[in-house]
């Protein structure tokens, strides 16, 4: 979820990301689009999705006439991939969602994707929520490949790290002391902070990303520890809490005085709330 400006921003900037998605992919794969008229694909789709907002279905159902002899699901993802397109509410909204309806971006805000857009700025964006940083690790997080020499033209500080890699850093940014301590934190599913790293190492150890796939997690020290889940049952709400290591009574404590502060957020039309911590 973006706001418009964003949106506008990033999505002439990722289409290499895009691309690399639809073409070589197993399922929608190129074999499947070989010698097909992409253009004329995608314009049939923008025509559909702006009479009013389709589901990718309704997409299969109508793009299919027109070629008969093509997979019409690969047909609508080739359109839901290099289109840019939103998806209209009921989609995201708190608490709630809808079957995914797509509209362009342009008829959905009344103007298009930048059509001159620059790299410098994302790069600036990433480095601000994740710096200091490797090349690689924009690279992971963006999707995009050969961006050493637009890093290596913005103003940046950079440093140098156990292993001798090349770290950039916005020359502003905070910066404290190793032995800071990092507050308790919970983690909403498919965090940013988990996925935007080349070398993971950095705030999980090996392993723990595919036990916190469909989980929300938690930071203890910036380190991940652990996963959680609220559980519902009618008008009552349970945070599960499980931890992969031991944690000491003060962590305990404050994962306790968080989960507290997570439920009224998340639960706050609960009867009843609890907390469970399990190692």
């Amino acid at each position: 979820l973006v706001i418009a400006e964003d949106c506008l921003a990033l999505w002439p900037l990722i289409v290499p990301a895009l691309e690399r998605d639809v073409y070589p992919n197993a399922t929608y794969g190129r074999h499947r689009l070989e010698g097909l008229d992409i253009a004329a694909v995608l314009a049939a789709g923008r025509r559909l999705v702006e009479q009013r907002p389709r589901t990718a279905a309704e997409l299969r159902d109508l793009l299919a006439p027109h070629w008969p002899d093509r997979d019409p699901a690969a047909l609508a993802y080739a359109v839901r991939q290099l289109l840019p397109l939103v998806h209209v509410p009921p989609r995201g909204l708190w608490q709630a969602s809808g079957q995914p309806r797509f509209s362009t971006v342009e008829s959905w805000l009344g103007r298009g994707v930048d059509p001159e857009p620059s790299l410098g700025p994302i790069v600036l964006r990433y480095l601000a929520a994740f710096g200091p940083a490797t090349v690689a690790d924009v690279q992971t997080w963006s999707g995009l490949t050969r961006l050493r020499e637009v890093v290596e033209r913005l103003p940046l500080v950079r440093f140098r790290d156990e292993r001798d890699r090349t770290l950039y850093d916005l020359p502003d940014a905070p910066r404290p002391d190793p032995a800071t301590p990092a507050p308790v934190r919970f983690l909403p599913e498919y965090d940013n902070l988990l996925v935007s790293h080349a070398d993971r190492s950095r705030v999980m150890p090996d392993g723990y990303l595919a036990r916190i796939a469909t989980y929300g997690s938690f930071l203890v020290d910036g380190f991940v520890r652990g996963r959680w889940k609220l559980i519902r049952h009618r008008k009552a709400v349970i945070l599960r809490i499980e931890a992969f290591e031991s944690l000491s009574g003060t962590d305990v404590s404050a994962l306790e005085e968080q989960g507290a502060q997570l439920l009224g957020f998340a639960a706050r039309d609960a009867d009843t709330r609890d907390i469970q911590v399990c190692e």
